[in-house]
């Protein structure tokens, strides 16, 4: 990293310098000399080098970094100044300044003379700030976005290892009843409820999945659920498969099924429901496909505590969708007085 660091600071003093010399070689170098007016120009460009080089390995890191504005900017007007003086002072030349080549004297009183060589050293120093303050914020933003990446890596996997363990358990003491009364229905369920485990611990571990996977889960899911009642619970649900390929975060659909069943008491054959709709289009103008996912379910009359928790799951996605995919999704959840929405779309490449 250190490295890094000064590989990247010698390329800017080098930057700093050479635009200096060509700046001057332009408006009044000797063409038919180009060597005499680099050593005429050596003192200011070597002055330029030296503050950028300054400025970047002490001023910034140890004064503007750190919070000390105030501290910064002092010590860089005092840096400008000493160097412009210096420079000014400098006796490799009799003339003036390195771009006039008048047979006069050096003009060595503060004046016009000192404004001319403090003009570069002051934007050398104002550019290398501009550069390293804007490296530095990417840096920052760069680190930002890899603290949330770990938090939500971290989040997503707790949520993995905490399978809902009533979930669990009603799946596998419906799968239990099921063998006992020798239904067909057991082998099926067993291995439904196998593949969601290997998909939620190991599939899930990439970060992207085929859609079809995702679907496939969210279908597993419901069946095992369905297991809890064989009078039939109101559990609409229409699942757009024609883009099985398409490429989507793991784990990202699930938490808004799970929390529709988790509070709409949908074992209430009367006034319990649970809807949930996925379609795809793509879009003509672009080479996207439009994902609307929406789960619609019954708030009962009366809640308990629990209902009105909401845990982590749909705060996770929600962080989830502004991480990995910025400007490319639209979440709306509405809460309503006897229903409960949530409406996700989302631009898949």
């Amino acid at each position: 990293m250190e490295r890094l660091r000064l590989s990247r600071l010698t390329l800017q003093v080098l930057a700093w310098v050479g635009l200096w010399a060509l700046v001057f070689l332009v408006l009044g170098g000797d063409v038919a000399s180009p060597g005499r007016s680099l050593r005429r120009l050596l003192p200011l460009l070597a002055t330029i080098g030296v503050v950028v080089a300054l400025n970047g390995l002490v001023l910034l890191p140890r004064l503007y970094f750190r919070g000390r504005r105030g501290g910064y900017l002092l010590a860089a007007v005092l840096l400008v100044i000493v160097a412009t003086l210096v420079a000014q002072n400098a006796g490799f030349s009799g003339r003036r300044f390195p771009v006039l080549y008048e047979r006069m004297s050096r003009n060595r009183s503060l004046g016009l003379g000192t404004l001319r060589y403090a003009l570069p050293i002051a934007t050398s120093l104002l550019g290398s700030v501009v550069f390293e303050v804007m490296r530095y914020a990417g840096f920052r933003e760069r680190e930002a976005v890899r603290a949330q990446r770990e938090q939500l890596a971290t989040e997503l996997k707790f949520l993995k290892s905490q399978v809902n363990p009533h979930f669990l358990f009603n799946s596998l003491n419906n799968i239990y009843t099921l063998t006992l009364l020798h239904d067909e229905k057991a082998p099926e369920s067993l291995l439904r409820l196998s593949g969601m485990l290997r998909y939620m611990l190991y599939d899930s571990e990439t970060e992207s999945v085929a859609l079809g996977r995702e679907i496939a889960y969210i279908r597993d899911f419901i069946a095992l659920r369905r297991l809890k009642d064989s009078r039939g619970m109101d559990i609409r649900v229409e699942l757009d498969d024609r883009w099985p390929e398409l490429r989507i975060a793991p784990l990202l659909l699930i938490p808004f099924v799970e929390n529709a069943f988790k509070h709409s008491r949908v074992e209430d054959l009367e006034d319990g429901y649970v809807k949930i709709k996925l379609t795809t289009s793509d879009v003509r103008s672009t080479s996207d496909v439009v994902l609307t996912f929406s789960v619609v379910n019954s708030v009962p009359a009366r809640t308990s505590p629990a209902d009105r928790v909401g845990g982590i799951g749909l705060e996770n996605v929600r962080k989830r969708l502004e991480l990995l995919y910025p400007g490319r999704h639209h979440l709306r959840i509405l809460p309503g007085g006897n229903t409960f929405t949530v409406e996700l779309k989302l631009d898949l490449p």
